[in-house]
């Protein structure tokens, strides 16, 4: 079975590009993806894009390394044995140093971890269709059509004022 024609419409306003990507489906068309010089709220948009879970990541990682750091310190603690007139060995309030250092620690590791995963880097995948363009000056809408539909796809990126580039 071929592979479906991928066409990208390169557009100077991001704008125009938003409300191509909210006309592709109705066309019969399907959207692929969206490159940009910058970030775009209209693109968002009209992507459907949703919040990011990036921030579940930082609080477990948070919650775990708060967790960590605490246990860290009652373990080393218990190992030493060391009693100093008559304090108790595990003393809460300073372990709560620890279990701070490492929320801060482990957050920052899981929110890099989130954005890894959620962003799906590296994407090598994504580079045989990015045009140099879209990283200059131009919003960039990635589409396919089903094979012999090419033509009506072009036609499309061109009435709604857009360069077009095609992929095989």
């Amino acid at each position: 079975m071929a592979a479906e024609p991928r066409v990208m419409g390169l557009f100077a306003d991001d704008a125009k590009a938003a409300r191509a990507i909210r006309e592709l489906a109705a066309a019969g068309f399907t959207f692929r993806r969206a490159h940009g010089p910058i970030p775009s709220d209209r693109i968002r948009e009209a992507t459907a894009g949703r919040g990011s879970p990036v921030g579940w990541f930082t609080l477990a990682g948070g919650i775990f390394g708060f967790a960590f750091g605490f246990a860290l310190a009652i373990f080393t603690t218990s190992q030493w044995n060391l009693i100093v007139s008559g304090k108790p060995v595990i003393a809460l309030i300073p372990f709560f140093v620890v279990g701070f250092e490492c929320t801060i620690l482990f957050s920052v590791l899981g929110n890099v971890v989130g954005l890894l995963l959620c962003t799906r880097l590296p994407d090598f995948r994504g580079l045989e269709t990015h045009d140099p363009r879209c990283s200059c000056d131009r919003f960039g809408v990635l589409a396919s059509c089903p094979a012999g539909r090419e033509g009506e796809l072009l036609e499309f990126f061109r009435k709604k004022g857009a360069e077009v580039r095609v992929w095989p």
